[in-house]
């Protein structure tokens, strides 16, 4: 996964990108087709934006989130991904048993009859 940290009127430090990259962690846990994020940090006044934007094989997922602080913005912004990722992946999963069990039903041989 290829992680790409913006700031726009804040200087990103160290501190800020382990606390991102840790917090990304959890989402390969649930997903681990995670191919590139772009994560873009602003400060406006006093509001602490972070926005997000995933590339996953084949889909975007795009989520942001207003705190009055940055690491607190960085969490909601983290769980809002974090469901958006498990949706994904049941509706995913959903579409796959649904194709499984059409071909099951295809291949399946007809009983003979009595």
């Amino acid at each position: 996964m290829q992680l790409n940290l913006t700031g726009h009127h804040v200087e990103i430090t160290d501190s800020m990108r382990s606390y991102v990259t840790t917090k990304l962690t959890r989402l390969e846990r649930h997903f681990d087709h995670l191919t590139d994020v772009h994560c873009i940090l602003t400060v406006e006044k006093l509001r602490h934006k972070a926005e997000a934007k995933l590339n996953l094989n084949g889909s975007t997922l795009f989520a942001d989130a207003v705190e009055e602080n940055m690491y607190a913005a960085i969490d909601v912004l983290m769980d809002k991904l974090d469901r958006q990722i498990k949706k994904h992946k049941e509706k995913l999963k959903a579409h796959h048993d649904k194709h499984d069990r059409a071909a099951d039903k295809r291949n399946r041989a007809p009983e003979p009859e009595a």
